[in-house]
């Protein structure tokens, strides 16, 4: 699977699996998403309740972290279904469902990292979360793991609009993920920030403006993704209902996008995905049936149309 890092007329190209080489000389890395049992601030009611329109958490969890088993048996299955093909690969410890920094104390999310790290062949953890439940102490806390095991963060933006961010239930701005960033960045930890393309108001120079605003932040990597209508999220009932403007992109509309934003990213923070992949029973729109490499060859082809190259 091939992912990007931005382009210019005279960069070499690097995959996202090259960026964890140099961060992990010489071995091969793959992520192990964990279900912790974590909840979310705006789910439970201390925020907000119902949680992000668009979110439904089962559309991108994998099977065998969904029966809630301890950390440590998540992993091992995790790498039972991966050493088949790579008998002699390392892991990062994906803590992926909900918001995995939020409802513990430091101490606590402190024990369910570390029975991750405990497990043979886990050297290092990824940790997605909102940026309004990154405060300090467990910033420190991450900070001291970080300095004998790499930790990633990655932080769910979505948009840099205030506007947006409160139309898709969010209940966090843009000035909450300037703070995550900046206070998480300074103490050497390495940040990722999530963007959606073709949220509910949102043209292409937003998205454009998104990825600007977010690259000017210390971050290491940028995830980004077309707007998925899936169903049973409130999105698709409003949707549905005529109650929410929403207009799905085509295939050749987010490839032209994708192919703008390669030219605007700098050259030290690696894109890492433009494509989300739900199962093809619960997206209600849009319907592509591409997997990523499929999605990647097409973008390959544009670019190179435009006198511009992968290596």
């Amino acid at each position: 699977m091939l992912w990007l890092i931005s382009l210019s007329d005279d960069v070499v190209m690097i995959s996202y699996s090259q960026y964890l080489n140099s961060i992990f000389p010489g071995v091969k890395v793959q992520k192990i998403s964990v279900n912790a049992g974590f909840s979310c601030p705006n789910r439970d009611g201390t925020i907000g309740s119902g949680g992000c329109l668009y979110c439904r958490n089962d559309s991108f969890s994998p099977a065998y972290c969904m029966d809630m088993e301890p950390v440590a048996t998540q992993i091992e299955r995790g790498k039972e279904f991966f050493s088949r093909k790579y008998p002699e690969m390392k892991y990062l410890a994906y803590f992926q469902s909900y918001t995995n920094t939020y409802g513990r104390d430091s101490s606590r999310l402190r024990a369910l990292y570390e029975e991750a790290l405990g497990c043979e062949g886990v050297v290092g953890l990824v940790i997605g979360t909102r940026p309004d439940t990154l405060p300090d102490d467990v910033l420190d806390m991450l900070s001291d793991i970080n300095r004998s095991s790499p930790v990633f963060l990655e932080i769910g933006a979505e948009s840099s609009f205030d506007d947006t961010l409160r139309l898709i239930n969010r209940h966090h701005t843009w000035a909450d993920v300037v703070s995550a960033v900046t206070r998480a960045s300074s103490r050497g930890l390495r940040c990722g920030l999530h963007l959606i393309a073709g949220l509910p108001g949102e043209d292409d120079e937003m998205v454009l403006a998104n990825v600007r605003n977010a690259c000017a932040l210390p971050i290491d990597t940028l995830k980004l993704h077309q707007l998925q209508i899936i169903e049973a999220t409130p999105l698709c009932k409003l949707w549905r209902e005529g109650r929410i403007e929403v207009t799905p992109y085509r295939l050749e509309e987010y490839l032209s996008l994708c192919a703008r934003i390669t030219q605007i990213v700098p050259e030290d923070i690696v894109i890492e995905r433009f494509l989300s992949q739900s199962p093809p029973e619960m997206v209600v729109a849009p319907k592509w049936g591409l997997k990523n490499y499929q999605f990647m060859n097409l973008l390959n082809g544009i670019i190179r149309k435009n006198k511009r190259s992968f290596l």
